[in-house]
């Protein structure tokens, strides 16, 4: 089978990963300028410029234009964005079936808090978003987007920036299908209080200093909604395809 040569901006994008790979470009460093760039790859000005389009988009490099020092295309320092934002075309685009989100969100967010839990981190904004939940008017959509605040806050306080990033990128699947678990439970009121609960409970073992206890929390805490969520969409499957009697 014939193998297909590299697209002309494919081989300036592995040009710049080398470099990026082997120390020669730094988080900060300025890329080679397009013309010079295009000539020692032998490729065309527009392929330079459509790899660094590409690069622009997953966060790597900030393009300025104009002239001078603050021209061109920089390495940015910490490109976490690029991740988010390729997690979350790839959930518009072909979606992620959902117990791999879940099983996704209980290795990441366990992680998170039993790390926390080793730590003397700044939980103030994670108490903000908890004193936020307690609200009594809330309607399901507000309480989730703050649930989603929650979770979010935890992955950032814990400082891991990858991390961070794929909770960020999967936020739409994971707001799809707890919006879903929302709408179709007759006992939201007291899933909510359980919910409140449950989250205090997390935070609490993160503050006592109790890893495995704040792990098995998240893990007990995504799990059983998780449970709650696929109960509600398996009888209401089963209501609306069975027959009128």
């Amino acid at each position: 089978m014939a193998v297909t040569a590299p697209r002309a901006w494919q081989v300036v994008l592995e040009r710049i990963e080398n470099d990026l790979r082997d120390g020669r470009l730094s988080p900060g460093d300025r890329l080679t300028p397009e013309r010079e760039l295009a000539t020692q790859l032998g490729v065309g000005r527009s392929s330079v410029r459509e790899a660094v389009r590409v690069l622009e988009v997953l966060g790597v490099v900030r393009t300025a234009t104009g002239s001078g020092p603050t021209a061109g295309a920089m390495i940015v320092t910490t490109p976490r964005g690029g991740l988010a934002a390729f997690l979350r075309l790839q959930v518009a685009a072909n979606g992620f079936p959902l117990a791999d989100v879940v099983r996704t969100r209980i290795v990441l967010e366990c992680d998170v808090a039993e790390r926390l839990a080793q730590t003397d981190a700044d939980l103030s904004g994670v108490h903000e978003m908890l004193a936020a939940m307690d609200a009594d008017d809330l309607s399901p959509a507000e309480f989730l987007a703050l649930d989603a605040r929650f979770h979010q806050a935890l992955a950032e306080v814990s400082g891991n920036a990858v991390v961070s990033a794929m909770m960020a990128g999967l936020r739409s699947s994971i707001e799809e299908y707890t919006s879903a678990g929302a709408a179709g439970l007759d006992a939201w009121p007291r899933i909510v209080e359980r919910l409140r609960r449950e989250h205090r409970h997390i935070v609490d073992a993160v503050s006592r200093g109790e890893p495995d206890e704040a792990r098995e929390a998240v893990r007990a805490h995504i799990t059983d909604y998780y449970t709650d969520v696929s109960e509600a969409r398996r009888a209401d499957t089963e209501s609306s395809t069975s027959p009128t009697p």
